[in-house]
C-alpha cells in the first residue's frame, strides 16, 4: 500500500462500474465509490460451476453464484449497434489524469491504460499465483536473495524496437533515482547498491546484472516476500524513456505520458479526454497480434446499466447486488460472472490531525458508526463489513481475535469521554476549546450518499459535528485529500496480489502521523520470509495489532458482477488483473 494517499478505487458500496490499478506494487487508492473494470487478465475458461439460463425469466440468487459464468440466455437480443461492431471491443472506465507510463501513474485508472499498453515479465493467473509473462522462467537462489530472469526471444515493443535484459536493467534503475516519486517500492525489494545509486556514490546499481539479452540477474540484500512481483514488473524502453535519462532528472517522462511506448497487447491511438481511449492491435506483441483489432475505453460519465443495455458498450463490471444481477439477466445477451474482490475500502485518518494521536478517538469514530447498515443494507449483500486491511479471499485473513466493533454508540461516548471530549451547551463535544468536527471526503454517488445520511445521524448523537464534501471527479478529490484540510476521506485499495501491500502503508515512514513500533516491526517481519505459515503468524498478530490501534477506519469488501457481450469470446476477467492478459485472445463472433 505504497503511498496510500493516492489509492485508486472507490469504496465500492453502490458502485456500477470498478476499475482496478493493474500494476505490481503500486497501492494508489481509488476513490469511495466507483468499482472498476479490470485490466488485467489471464485467457482461459472460467470453471463450471456456472449454470445457463433457459428463460431471461429466471433469476440466479447472487448467493448461488459460484465462480463460473452464466451464459446468456438469449444472444439474438443484443442490440444492433453492438451487432455491426465486428472489429472493436469497448470496455468501461473512469477517466484517467493520462499518466500512463507505468510506475508514474497518478490513479488506479492509469494503470487500466497502462496494463493494455505494457507488459511486466511476471503476472498472477486467477488464483494469484505467480506465472511468466515475457519471462518464461525464473530461478530464485537457495537463499532466496539472488533472481535470475529469463525473457522470452525475440521480444519487440510496439515502436517495433527490440526489448531485451538492457530494458529491464533501467527500468529497475530509474526507480532508485533519487527523484523518483511515484508508487513502486522498489526499495523494499532491498537490490545490493540501490541506495548508493540513489545517493549519488554509484553510477549503477550494484546488484543489476545484464546476463546477456535475453537474462538478467538481480541480487539483493534481504529476503522479501513481494520482490519477485516487483522486480518482474512492467518493462519501459531505454531507447525510447532513457534516451533522455540523467541521474536526478526525471521531469522528462512526464511528457511522455501521453506518447506510450510499450510491449503489452494494444497501442495508444488517441485520448480524447472525457469522452474515450481507443487503441489499436499492436502487430509485435510477442504472444501475436491481438484478434480484435481495436479497444475502446470507454470513459464518457453516465449509467453504466444503460450503457451495456444499448450496446454502447461490451464489458463492465457491476456490484453483485441481487437487483444488479436480476437487471442483467433479463436483458439476455450477456455473459456473467462473479468474482470477490481482492481489494478492501476504507475510510482513511488524517494523522496530521494532532487529535488523532488518540486512539480512542479512532475506536470511538469506528464504534459510533454502523458500518453494518450501511455496508451490507445499500450494497443488498453484495458486500460485508472489513475489519482488517485484507480480503477474505487471501491466505492472511483471520478473524481470530479480531474486534468487530459492532455498531455501539454508548460505548463510543465512553470512549469520547476518556479521551477528553466533553459534551458542550450545544451538543458538540469539545477538547481545549476546540470542536469535535469531522470533515469528511468522498465521490459523489449512491453509496456515499447512504453512508453520508447515516454517518450524520450516527455521530449527531455521540456529539460529533459531521461535515461531508462530494466530488464528481476522483482527481479533484485527491487534490484535496493532498491539500490536508480533512478528517476523513474514502477510498479502496487496487487489487491486493499480497498481503504486504495491504499494510504497508500503515509504516513509521509511510503513514504520515500514524506510528506504532509493533506495527512496524511485524510488517517487516512478515515480509521477511517466503514461508506461507511462517507469514500467516506473523499477520495475524499484525492484523490484531492494527485492530486495536486503527490507522483507518476498515469499512468493506466486496463482491464484483463482470458482465460483457456474449459475442465476446475468450475473455476472462480476473480477480486480481482484470482483463488486459487476455485480451490479446478475444475476440468477437
Amino acid at each position: 500500500m505504497k503511498k496510500q494517499v493516492l489509492s485508486l478505487f472507490i469504496v465500492l458500496l453502490a458502485s456500477s462500474m470498478l476499475f482496478t490499478a493493474c500494476t505490481s506494487n503500486e497501492s494508489k487508492p481509488s476513490a469511495s465509490s466507483a468499482p472498476s473494470a479490470a485490466a488485467n487478465s489471464n485467457a482461459g475458461t472460467a470453471n463450471s460451476t456456472a449454470q445457463t439460463n433457459t428463460s431471461a425469466a429466471v433469476s440466479t440468487k447472487v448467493t448461488d453464484l459460484g465462480t463460473g459464468i452464466i451464459q446468456a440466455s438469449d444472444p439474438s437480443k443484443l442490440p444492433e449497434s453492438a451487432k455491426k461492431r465486428n472489429d472493436t471491443f469497448i470496455a468501461g472506465l473512469t477517466e484517467p489524469s493520462g499518466a500512463f507510463t507505468p510506475h508514474f501513474h497518478q490513479s488506479g485508472y492509469d494503470g487500466n491504460v497502462a496494463s493494455v499498453l505494457f507488459a511486466p515479465l511476471v503476472t498472477v493467473d486467477e488464483n494469484g499465483k505467480i506465472v511468466p509473462y515475457l519471462a518464461d522462467k525464473w530461478e530464485i537462489s537457495k537463499d532466496q536473495l539472488t533472481y535470475k530472469f529469463h525473457l522470452n526471444k525475440d521480444l519487440k515493443f510496439s515502436d517495433g524496437s527490440p526489448l531485451t535484459a538492457e530494458d529491464v536493467a533501467f527500468t529497475l534503475t530509474i526507480l532508485h533515482d533519487k527523484n523518483y516519486d511515484g508508487g513502486t517500492d522498489i526499495f523494499a525489494s532491498h537490490i545490493k547498491g540501490g541506495l548508493a545509486y540513489k545517493e549519488g556514490k554509484a553510477t549503477s546499481v550494484a546488484g543489476i546484472k545484464v546476463i546477456d539479452p535475453q537474462t538478467i540477474q538481480i541480487e539483493t540484500d534481504e529476503v522479501n516476500a513481494t520482490a519477485l512481483l516487483t522486480l518482474g514488473g512492467q518493462v519501459l524502453s531505454k531507447a525510447y524513456y532513457g534516451k533522455d535519462y540523467k541521474f536526478g532528472s526525471l521531469e522528462y517522462i512526464r511528457e511522455l505520458h501521453a506518447k506510450p511506448v510499450g510491449a503489452g497487447p494494444y497501442k495508444l491511438d488517441k485520448h480524447l479526454p472525457g469522452q474515450e481511449l481507443r487503441f489499436t492491435a499492436n502487430e509485435h506483441f510477442f504472444k501475436g497480434k491481438p484478434k480484435i483489432e481495436r479497444f475502446i475505453y470507454k470513459t464518457t460519465e453516465g449509467d453504466a446499466f444503460q450503457f451495456i443495455e444499448t450496446g454502447e458498450q461490451d464489458y463492465a463490471a457491476f456490484s453483485a447486488t441481487q437487483d444488479n444481477l436480476d437487471k442483467l439477466q433479463k436483458l439476455g445477451f450477456l455473459n456473467l460472472k462473479l468474482n470477490t474482490s481482492s481489494a478492501y475500502g476504507y475510510i482513511s485518518i488524517n494523522h496530521k490531525k494532532p487529535y488523532f494521536k488518540d486512539k480512542k478517538l479512532r475506536q470511538a469514530l469506528i464504534y459510533g458508526l454502523d458500518r453494518k447498515t450501511i455496508v451490507e443494507g445499500v450494497s443488498q449483500g453484495s458486500a460485508q463489513v472489513a475489519n482488517i486491511p485484507t480480503s477474505p479471499t487471501s491466505w492472511s485473513y483471520t478473524e481470530e481475535g479480531i474486534n468487530p466493533y459492532h455498531y455501539d454508540a454508548e460505548k463510543a461516548k465512553t470512549l469520547l469521554d476518556e479521551a477528553g471530549w466533553k459534551e458542550g451547551s450545544d451538543g458538540i463535544r469539545e477538547k481545549d476549546g476546540q470542536k469535535l468536527v469531522i470533515r469528511y471526503l468522498s465521490s459523489k454517488s449512491k453509496g456515499s450518499d447512504a453512508l453520508i445520511a447515516i454517518a450524520k445521524e450516527n455521530y449527531s448523537a455521540i456529539g460529533i459535528q459531521f461535515e461531508p464534501e462530494q466530488f464528481a471527479d476522483f482527481n479533484a478529490l485527491l487534490a484535496k485529500v493532498d491539500g490536508g484540510d480533512y478528517d476523513l476521506a474514502s477510498f479502496s485499495t487496487p487489487m491486493l496480489l499480497d498481503p504486504h501491500s495491504g499494510v504497508s502503508g500503515f509504516t513509521t515512514e509511510e503513514a504520515k502521523g500514524y506510528s506504532n513500533p509493533k506495527v512496524d516491526q511485524l510488517i517487516k517481519e512478515g515480509i521477511s520470509t517466503l514461508d506461507i505459515e511462517k507469514r500467516k503468524e506473523v499477520y495475524k498478530k499484525l492484523y490484531q495489532e492494527l485492530n486495536e490501534d486503527p490507522p483507518y477506519i476498515f469499512y468493506s469488501y466486496s463482491k464484483l458482477l463482470y458482465a460483457y457481450n456474449s459475442r465476446i469470446k475468450g475473455l476472462d476477467p480476473n480477480p486480481y488483473r482484470g482483463i488486459a492478459t487476455s485480451l490479446p485472445l478475444t475476440s468477437i463472433e
